[in-house]
């Protein structure tokens, strides 16, 4: 066990900045006024300072052996509001049939709906380049922590969950999606768009056109990434998959990449939680089951993976692992498995 999983902390400004250097997401820029902002948020938000309209939860994982925050993850509690409304594309069926011709159809058709209260988000999963393919799946660890949290604290979060997957996207980094439909009606880059929608999305509402949009009328490029996700985002997929989550049949209106929901209570990982008081490991136990494993207050969360026996309102962990993150006998801890 060499890493935990916990709530980002204004020390973690320039490990974060770097991590973010190797990507390109909106969601974690490599700027330091934006992250410091996301820090001070995530803080407020922790503490149940912050509305649920704005509260986002920010969390790291830090590699023990050396303090580095190696991954970053984050829950928005409410995914749109009056203020900032968010914006999808519904995948709908169109039945269509013509008596004289003896032929039907059935057409798939796009509908653009609007978010104002919306379920809550979990998104900006990152994972340093060089820790995704270690055998402690530093990946797995900082995705489904949040969770444990969620299972911990589920008053502070909606009744539905809701992610959106990175889709396939050019070398260059175009949407064939958005080169189809968006720039069509924005004259913008799929980049100009999307930074802009992080700001201000009242262009979506006024250009954006109301009426349904027949897939069949889009160029094969576009309709063969729609509901698609990248290679790098297919591990992600399989995980959430596993755990519950489900096609929500509807896609991000910028580049076409599915969107997935649940019921917050019929993820596995929330379903399976439990409080437990840390009991000793005096009779040098076997460990045969692996979970997740969270302590201390919400502010202060640590989550980590470890081996572990229950016996009776006890769970007890292996002395190497209890050791190192320095948990009493007796302490209350939440435990929860897939």
């Amino acid at each position: 066990m060499n890493f935990i999983v916990r709530p980002v902390e204004a020390k973690d400004l320039s490990n974060l900045e770097s991590l973010a250097g190797q990507f390109s997401l909106l969601n974690l820029p490599a700027n330091k006024k934006v992250i410091s902002e996301k820090i001070e948020l995530s803080k407020a938000s922790f503490l149940g300072e912050a509305s649920i309209e704005n509260a986002t939860y920010m969390f790291v994982t830090e590699d023990l052996e050396n303090g580095w925050v190696v991954g970053s993850a984050q829950i928005k509690a409410q995914h749109g509001s009056n203020k900032n409304p968010t914006y999808s594309y519904k995948l709908l069926k169109k039945e269509m049939f013509s008596k004289t011709l003896g032929v039907g159809f059935i057409h798939q058709v796009l509908k653009l709906q609007v978010t104002t209260e919306g379920p809550t988000e979990l998104g900006g999963l990152v994972v340093h380049k060089g820790y995704r393919r270690r055998p402690e799946k530093v990946g797995k660890l900082t995705s489904l922590s949040r969770f444990l949290f969620i299972g911990m604290e589920p008053g502070r979060f909606k009744a539905k969950l809701h992610t959106e997957m990175a889709p396939p996207l050019t070398e260059d980094g175009r949407s064939e999606f958005w080169e189809a439909l968006g720039r069509r009606y924005t004259g913008m880059s799929y980049q100009e768009a999307d930074a802009l929608s992080h700001k201000n999305k009242e262009f979506i509402e006024s250009l954006f056109p109301k009426e349904e949009i027949y897939l069949a009328l889009l160029d094969t490029n576009a309709r063969m990434v729609l509901g698609r996700v990248s290679d790098q985002t297919a591990g992600a997929l399989h995980l959430l998959s596993k755990i519950g989550f489900k096609d929500k049949n509807e896609v991000d209106p910028f580049d076409g990449g599915p969107h997935l929901g649940i019921d917050k209570e019929d993820v596995t990982l929330v379903k399976n939680g439990k409080k437990f008081r840390l009991g000793s490991n005096k009779n040098n136990n076997k460990f045969e089951k692996f979970g997740f494993i969270g302590f201390g207050e919400a502010e202060n969360i640590k989550i980590a993976q470890s081996p572990y026996i229950i016996k009776g309102d006890e769970v007890v962990l292996p002395d190497t692992i209890r050791s190192k993150l320095d948990l009493d006998v007796g302490v209350s801890t939440y435990l929860t498995h897939e």
